[in-house]
């Protein structure tokens, strides 16, 4: 049995001093004030990582996504999405074979150092406005007939971004979530209304609030506007400081509440690699000012860790530490029906991390193990 003082990130958002106790899954809790300064947060889940270390999730082996959840167990992260982007569906069904084969692999091997836990695939594209395709290749297809039934087929599919003014959207939304698949409305140009209709078939999330994504006005209030006001789905956003400007990350704390918002990285292999450039679907790209950009400067990702967007959201966004658990880790798991993730209460898995009062990373466990 293993044991952990300090300032318990709790699944509302509070902090509670005290000691958690666990093996494989929490066992108690039990305030103490004799607890100690550290903070104790659930490990972080990240719904959209595109890459790592030097790993591309489009070219990668199953050993290759394997050696990914490694490097991000190591940062903090204990689950995540490999994310396939916009390509053609023979690419995204390779893909998916390799995510199923190192899931697979995973699941019979619980040991601490498989890592952060594959939770599937998230599918951004190739159902994608042509208007706000950001990085993305010019390879965009209708969410209808053998292209839907195709990305239906795909069993570890576990996320899907696309844009609901497309022809047959809704529909395809609404067979998607029949099928257990949580749909995020992204790279869009939807209208505030189409939007709406968006959420109403079924649709719970939006992928990287504010980018690739029609802007806000007093007139025309988009689809923005529908993700700041939506309590039926979340908006998740790139706490980089650069795809999003801070005063807008307090913004939609202000408005969404530690509650309604998600925290993801958006990362791309050259995160923690140490090449100064990379290509993605045969695309050079670059780390230039803190993210990742095309030679002509668009964003395309992130190149930061779950922990630091939770560091942003601390220092710049004025959240709490426990209110930022909740946003990198609790609300991640609620989206993906994870009920035993994402949370520090007895019987939750154990996945768990020990920050210094400065969000240094002290510790890692791993289903109660610590991460090498």
């Amino acid at each position: 049995m293993n044991r952990l003082g300090g300032r318990i990130a709790r699944p509302d958002g509070s902090l509670l001093r005290g000691f958690v106790s666990f093996d494989g899954r929490v066992v108690s809790i039990e305030p103490s004030d004799r607890a100690g300064h550290d903070y104790i947060l659930p490990g972080l889940l990240d719904l959209q990582v595109n890459g790592s270390h030097g790993v591309d999730v489009m070219s990668a082996s199953a050993d290759g996504l394997l050696s990914i959840s490694k490097r991000l167990a190591a940062e903090g992260t204990t689950g995540w999405l490999p994310t396939a982007i916009t390509s053609p569906l023979e690419s995204i069904e390779r893909v998916h074979r390799s995510v199923d084969e190192a899931a697979t692999a995973q699941e019979h091997d619980d040991r601490a150092d498989s890592g952060a836990s594959i939770l599937g695939m998230h599918l951004e594209g190739p159902f994608i406005s042509s208007r706000r395709l950001g990085a993305h290749p010019k390879l965009n297809l209708e969410p209808a007939g053998e292209a839907l039934e195709r990305i239906l087929a795909l069993d570890r599919l576990r996320l899907l971004t696309l844009a609901p003014e497309l022809p047959s959207a809704l529909k395809a939304i609404s067979r998607l979530r029949a099928r257990g698949v949580v749909v995020s409305l992204g790279h869009t140009d939807a209208t505030f209304e189409q939007a709406e209709a968006g959420i109403a078939a079924g649709a719970t999330m939006f992928t990287h609030l504010f980018n690739a994504m029609r802007p806000m006005s007093h007139r025309d209030p988009g689809v923005i506007a529908a993700a700041l006001l939506a309590r039926a789905a979340m908006p998740a956003v790139i706490p980089d400081a650069v795809h999003v400007h801070p005063a807008m990350l307090r913004l939609v704390y202000r408005l969404r509440g530690a509650a309604g918002m998600i925290l993801t990285t958006d990362k791309i292999g050259l995160a923690g690699a140490p090449e100064a450039s990379t290509s993605l679907v045969g695309v050079r790209i670059r780390v230039e000012g803190g993210a990742a950009r095309l030679e002509d400067g668009t964003l395309a990702g992130s190149v930061i860790s779950m922990l630091d967007g939770v560091r942003v959201m601390v220092e710049k966004a004025g959240v709490t530490a426990g209110e930022a658990a909740m946003m990198a880790a609790g609300n991640p798991a609620a989206m993906l029906s994870l009920a035993d993730r994402g949370r520090i209460e007895p019987g939750a898995r154990a996945d768990l991390l020990v920050l210094s009062p400065g969000l240094d990373l002290k510790n890692v466990f791993v289903a109660g193990r610590e991460a090498g």
